[in-house]
């Protein structure tokens, strides 16, 4: 009988630049090219270098880091970024990725104060991803609340497994503030999952994005998950970082999060005779003592020594 292997699927995993707010997108390059990330995710928001292709660029080749995806300019804040037309950002965003090398523009469904946008926009998604080899993901999103009042703020919907689109992003801290469940929803999804933000929530009306594992979200099961299915997106890691109390704690977290994916994306299977797609096996229950020096044992290690680490400073 075959021994089991470590089997690291082809997905990437990025740092997004929002992962280092309120530090800046350049500083996101160096905190992920340090700490041995695939490469990064742009958001395009406030900060001018996130909106100027020629300097992510130069950032790229400084840091040897690629784009693998743009998240076009969709948050209330970002409105008059690249314009106030939505279609125009998103053209843009699509412009830049193709300039860049990014496969991926994540953008999110319209307000519904976008009545016009909103109307349009699954076929105009639709259009546009015929028009070009770069994928748009449509990110799930969440209901807003105030007390014990809920708003739908997103048109069609905040669930996007609710039409029709080539392509979906599926964000745990959207569906953990939806309060819905994110396998289900992956399950509905099905190949048309594209990418992936991690990230983790404990259910909270407010979009917390908690370093992976620190929640109640299904992270590690998406991610053996994606590891036995053979997923060949990319994997964001989307996490909030403002609170920390220095550049050293913040990028203490960055690197416990890319230990934990990378460790959770190590899924252990034989050669022979593959692990099932519905019965995925946590790869510290599958490890054998031939296995013990694996990419996946070095992850735990060093999501170990990262929250350690992380602890002894907010002493």
């Amino acid at each position: 009988m075959a021994e089991p292997v470590v089997r690291i699927p082809d997905a990437k995993v990025a740092l997004s630049t929002a992962s280092v707010y309120p530090e800046s997108t350049a500083t996101a390059f160096e905190i992920a090219a340090r700490l041995g990330y695939d490469g990064v995710e742009v958001m395009v928001w406030n900060d001018p270098v996130s909106q100027d292709i020629d300097a992510l660029r130069r950032l790229s080749d400084f840091h040897r880091i690629p784009i693998l995806a743009v998240h076009a300019p969709c948050l209330l804040i970002t409105q008059r970024v690249w314009s106030t037309d939505p279609w125009t950002k998103l053209q843009r965003a699509r412009a830049a990725a193709e300039r860049l090398g990014a496969s991926t523009v994540v953008v999110h469904p319209p307000f519904r104060w976008q009545r016009q946008y909103a109307r349009d926009f699954v076929t105009g998604i639709w259009r546009m991803a015929d028009e070009t080899d770069v994928r748009f993901a449509v990110e799930n999103m969440y209901p807003w609340r105030y007390r014990d009042r809920e708003m739908l703020a997103y048109a069609p919907d905040w669930d996007v497994t609710k039409d029709d689109y080539r392509h979906f992003t599926i964000d745990l801290s959207h569906a953990s503030t939806a309060r819905t469940d994110a396998m289900q929803m992956v399950d509905r999804m099905a190949d048309r999952l594209g990418h992936v933000h991690l990230a983790d929530g404990n259910g909270s009306a407010k979009d917390e994005h908690l370093v992976p594992g620190r929640g109640s979200q299904p992270c590690a099961e998406l991610l053996e998950r994606l590891a036995l299915t053979g997923f060949d997106g990319h994997v964001v890691i989307e996490v909030n970082t403002r609170r920390a109390m220095s550049g050293a704690e913040r990028e203490a977290d960055l690197a416990e999060a890319l230990a934990f994916t990378r460790l959770h994306l190590a899924s252990a299977s034989s050669p022979s005779s593959p692990a099932p797609r519905s019965a995925p096996r946590s790869p510290a229950s599958s490890q054998s003592p031939a296995t013990s020096q694996s990419p996946a044992s070095s992850s735990r290690r060093s999501a170990r020594s990262s929250r350690s680490s992380a602890k002894a400073r907010r002493r």
